[in-house]
């Protein structure tokens, strides 16, 4: 049987006591494969790049270099959290690159959202290859993919949380989460003691807040975007509906349009709230969020976040509309 098909007879893991199971395989099996050797990964603070790092750190300790390269398209506060986590509770060996401006520079003028992605892709190939470049004695290079990914892919992944790597990086691949479901990694991500709000993160695009800051990025946007989106996760989670609803995120087009503050017109932006449910990401329904509640974060986004004058509620299921919206 291939390595990269689930065995029928694999329980789902969904207890502590599956999940503690699971993590005691997993530690034997990393240290049998890695020995004394050293091991990359690519870190981006999402829910599988953060679990395979924990079950490591678990397994090899300082053998585990990990690379988090903020791209300037991270939501509030997420390199924040990634360097508490890694760097200072769990003591990672971690390297961690803000690469915003490099990112941000490439990206200036470019509205196409398919160059956006590849600019983005490409870049953070680059910036990875460069950290790793400067490591010595890298045997190994572990990967977030989770079953899913291989799935979908019949087997053959471009790289989840790096989008693809340069041909000439010989490294021999540790997966140890590759037969998981994304809610078995949330089970195991527990169990390893990550928090709450890591583990149970929402989906996240690879180009980060690139697809959201609609057309061409510019930095005033961008930071706008980056404000509305962090009130509406914060209000959402004092309200119940953190873990009720699937995807919610703001979008903020390039666009302008005509308010009044202090008694004068102004033109502002407006923020695109979207709030989804889904099952596998094919089809997904709008979520009911209480008319007083979007009052509320309307009220919130337009007079804490400059730039903003208006803040709209996207009703579009998919199909017809895509979850995001580049």
């Amino acid at each position: 049987m291939s390595d990269n098909i689930r065995p029928e007879s694999m329980a789902r893991i969904t207890t502590p006591a599956l999940a503690e199971a699971f993590i005691e395989e997993q530690l034997k099996a990393l240290r049998a494969q890695i020995g004394d050797k050293k091991v990359l990964l690519a870190l981006s603070g999402g829910v599988d790049s953060s679990v395979v790092a924990a079950l490591l750190i678990k397994a090899v300790g300082k053998q585990l270099v990990c690379v988090h390269v903020n791209h300037g398209l991270m939501r509030k506060g997420e390199s924040e959290q990634v360097i508490e986590v890694f760097g200072k509770q769990l003591d990672a060996n971690l390297i961690y690159v803000d690469a915003s401006d490099r990112f941000l520079d490439l990206l200036a003028g470019v509205a196409e959202p398919e160059k956006k992605r590849k600019i983005i892709g490409a870049e953070f190939i680059k910036v990875f290859d460069e950290e790793a470049a400067k490591l010595e004695g890298i045997s190994f290079l572990a990967q977030g993919t989770i079953y899913p990914d291989i799935l979908e892919s019949d087997g053959v992944k471009a790289h989840h949380n790096v989008g693809g790597l340069p041909e000439d990086m010989q490294f021999e691949l540790v997966e140890p989460v590759k037969l998981l479901y994304k809610d078995e990694v949330r089970v195991v991500g527990e169990a390893l003691g990550l928090p709450h709000g890591m583990v149970y993160r929402q989906p996240f695009p690879g180009p980060g807040l690139g697809v959201r800051c609609l057309g061409a990025i510019t930095r005033d946007r961008l930071h706008a975007l980056r404000e509305a989106d962090a009130i509406l996760r914060e209000e959402f989670d004092k309200n119940g509906l953190a873990g009720k609803v699937w995807q919610y995120f703001v979008a903020v087009p390039d666009m302008k349009s005509v308010g009044v503050k202090d008694g004068k017109r102004y033109e502002g932006w407006p923020a695109i709230i979207r709030a989804v449910n889904t099952t596998d990401a094919m089809t997904a329904t709008v979520e009911n969020v209480p008319f007083e509640l979007l009052q509320h974060i309307t009220e919130r986004i337009t007079s804490e976040v400059e730039g903003i004058n208006r803040v709209l509620y996207d009703l579009t299921p998919k199909p017809i509309g895509t979850i995001e919206w580049e």
